[in-house]
């Protein structure tokens, strides 16, 4: 059945206006996007079997130009507008990370480090580094590894800390294998780093582990002393 000819209230366009996007399925918010359908596929169907044959949706969505412009309903024009439209969310929360404006909550620097992180091939290790009042002061990939591994130096981070003036850092790495649960080795590397940022003054403020899914925060699972504390 054609969109057209669904409930009103079950409309994309429609349900994204009354209850917001996220209560749109990928499908749905795809299609959205796509605007019409294909080959004698309306434009749900395409939108689903995108999903089926090349999803799921963040797979599809982390495909270059050159390769989403071959897909069926997309070609040339959609495909950059696609691309844009993902660098634009991008850059959207980078900006909101620069200095000059306070992390009013900790799902904000999660939100960072699952965009810049997840579907990275190899494990890579990064920190944010904040002032006395949580602005940004730099990002960096400290450490990078295998598929399933990656050596993480404390005494690394207590230097870049300190080379970029400090008062607080939060950690993160991904888990390429796609679970984002943090694992013995790095709830032990977790303590290491904070005894040794304690030591020159600098709060750690959370470690967070990217996979598929959420990300883990181990601040939130209380694994950190003292909490996660966000200043305004």
């Amino acid at each position: 059945m054609a969109i057209k000819n669904w409930p009103k209230d079950e409309q994309p366009r429609e349900k994204l206006l009354a209850r917001g996007p996220a209560a749109l399925s990928d499908a749905e918010l795809l299609a959205l996007f796509l605007g019409t359908g294909c080959k004698g596929l309306d434009v749900m169907e395409n939108a689903r079997l995108l999903l089926k044959d090349h999803g799921p949706l963040r797979r599809l969505l982390d495909l270059s130009a050159p390769k989403l412009k071959k897909l069926p309903g997309l070609g040339p024009a959609r495909a950059c507008e696609l691309v844009a439209a993902l660098e634009l969310a991008d850059r959207h929360l980078r900006a909101q990370l620069d200095r000059g404006e306070s992390m009013r909550e900790p799902q904000s620097a999660i939100r960072y480090f699952k965009q810049r992180l997840r579907g990275r091939p190899h494990e890579v290790f990064a920190a944010l580094f904040l002032d006395t009042r949580n602005r940004t002061l730099a990002f960096e990939e400290l450490f990078t590894g295998t598929i399933d591994a990656a050596t993480i130096y404390p005494r690394e981070v207590v230097r870049r800390a300190l080379l970029h003036n400090a008062a607080a850092v939060i950690v993160s790495h991904n888990h390429p294998s796609g679970s984002a649960e943090p694992s013995a080795a790095d709830r032990q590397i977790t303590r290491h780093l904070q005894e040794a940022l304690n030591l020159v003054g600098v709060r750690l403020l959370d470690h967070v582990v990217v996979g598929e899914g959420t990300p883990v925060s181990m601040a939130e699972r209380g694994w950190l002393e003292p909490a996660l504390t966000f200043r305004g």
